[in-house]
């Protein structure tokens, strides 16, 4: 018999390989399940969380953790061996609190709603939705109470996102909400200086997604280590260190939807490729939270892919792709028209400068939901009022508003699109960080040179998993706490020159 610390690696390799198991269906639910499979997925996946739940709270893994603190009690702090347990510590002591049949109800009522929500999106009707909408407010709230919160549920739904708080969220957002509304309408009063009329038209559709992976690969996503398929909603689902898979949508009309729909889930995929293998089968094996994931992926999508250096970069290849259609465009018109601000109904495609207010009425109504300010029968009305009074633009319909987002029909897990905006600010205050190191960074990516990046960021952030939470990990590598104001310079100094208003 090995030490108490041997015995909670293998229990907790036995975790992760159910928990494996459901990620390889989940992505099959994505991606290839025929219509017919989706209730008997349900009750797979139900069978296949409790089962993992169960063992993780078990009384076995409590003594084994019990042993290994006394083991690693003298280690550093970011060491491997103390950060499992430290982590693993946190993680069950939330997960204690939470019933299996919870767990096992979540799961089978996310796989009932995914159908549900790609029919009711594809139609435009947010009723057929809605009961599946009300039954996640429901084990939202079962859940928070579970765990436990003083006064606002949201709290407890936060643990994706280690040491933040509701009231931190809501003083992060009023100050973006400020920075970026003046931003917005002094951008508006030159609306013309920016024409993207040439993302628009009759781009077949292999010689995108084959342009996407060559992009991705440069950058440093690996395809022996992973895949790329389509979905309706883009996503990355990490199996384990030699399986790292993302999809894509693509649009023969919109030019840009696969180009930086792929660039954003690399960056993803990237990071989870990147994650010390010596993590795996652990709870380390992850990203250090959904913001810091996120992070990454808006890294390479915006700080790095929607750069003038990029696109000096690629825009060559992409017109041999397209000659015809982008006869009329350079290399500097195509960055223009890929960085143009105009607010929009759809997230997914919305400008960086717009985009943190679609987080904004995404969270505001999520609160309003869980603290019983809201009716789910009341949300279309109140998100189309949300999108005039932030965006100045309503949705037709609600499959262009209140059905465009997938996350909705994850059972029990509301509460996780502020990690969006998490993510927006700290790639600002990392690329901050990475031109000290980096200072001929922009030279590096005009030409083609993704290496230096990739290792920066490899050592800093991706290969430590979970064992920092996002405060440690950016006081770490940045050596100060999240800071908007780096996002907030990053984005009046871009699209300032980009619109003469400096």
């Amino acid at each position: 018999m090995g030490s108490g610390l041997d015995q909670l690696r293998e229990v907790l390799g036995e975790v992760s390989d159910l928990q494996e198991a459901i990620r390889v269906l989940l992505w099959d639910q994505e991606t290839y399940l025929p219509a017919g499979g989706f209730e008997g997925r349900g009750a797979v996946l139900s069978t296949l969380g409790r089962r993992a739940h169960d063992l993780f709270v078990s009384d076995q893994v409590t003594r084994q953790l019990e042993a290994a603190e006394a083991e690693v009690s003298s280690l550093d702090f970011d060491s491997d061996e103390a950060s499992l347990v430290r982590v693993t510590r946190r993680d069950q002591e939330r997960e204690r609190r939470i019933p299996s049949e919870l767990v096992g109800e979540m799961a089978e009522a996310s796989t009932a709603a995914a159908p549900v929500w790609r029919e009711a999106r594809e139609k435009s009707d947010y009723a057929m939705f809605a009961p599946h909408l009300a039954r996640n407010v429901e084990l939202s709230l079962r859940r928070a109470e579970a765990i436990g919160f003083e006064s606002r549920p949201f709290d407890a739904l936060l643990f994706t996102e280690p040491g933040m708080t509701t009231s931190q969220l809501e003083v992060i957002f009023v100050g973006l909400k400020e920075a970026i509304v003046p931003l917005v309408k002094k951008i508006a009063a030159k609306a013309d200086a920016v024409d993207a009329s040439c993302l628009q038209g009759d781009f077949p559709e292999g010689p995108q997604l084959g342009f996407v992976n060559t992009v991705i690969k440069s950058l440093g996503y690996s395809f022996e280590q992973g895949r790329m398929d389509i979905s309706t909603h883009p996503f990355m689902i990490g199996m384990n260190p030699g399986d790292v898979r993302l999809t894509n949508r693509v649009s023969r009309d919109l030019l840009t939807m696969a180009i930086f729909g792929g660039i954003h889930e690399s960056g993803h995929g990237i990071y989870g490729q990147g994650i010390s293998a010596a993590l795996a089968r652990t709870p380390l094996w992850e990203g250090a939270s959904n913001g810091v994931h996120e992070s990454q992926s808006r890294l390479y999508e915006n700080l790095i892919g929607r750069s003038r250096p990029f696109w000096k970069h690629w825009f060559g290849e992409l017109q041999a792709l397209f000659p015809k259609q982008l006869a009329k465009v350079d290399a500097e018109g195509f960055y223009r028209a890929v960085n143009r601000v105009a607010p929009s109904l759809i997230r997914v495609e919305a400008d960086e400068v717009t985009y943190n207010l679609h987080i904004l009425l995404r969270f505001e109504i999520e609160n309003d939901l869980l603290e019983g300010r809201l009716r789910v029968e009341d949300v279309p009305d109140a998100w189309n009022a949300k999108m005039v009074e932030y965006l100045g633009v309503e949705p037709p319909n609600a499959a262009e508003g209140s059905l465009q987002d997938i996350h909705w029909s994850f059972a029990g897990e509301l509460a996780s699109f502020p990690a969006y905006s998490l993510g927006n600010l700290i790639s600002a205050q990392l690329l901050a960080a990475i031109r000290k190191d980096l200072p001929d960074l922009d030279d590096q990516v005009e030409a083609g040179e993704f290496g230096p990046l990739l290792g920066w960021l490899r050592e800093r952030v991706h290969r430590h998993g979970r064992k920092f939470t996002p405060a440690e990990l950016l006081l770490r590598v940045t050596g100060q706490e999240l800071d908007a104001r780096y996002w907030v310079a990053y984005a009046e100094r871009k699209f300032g020159e980009l619109y003469g208003l400096n």
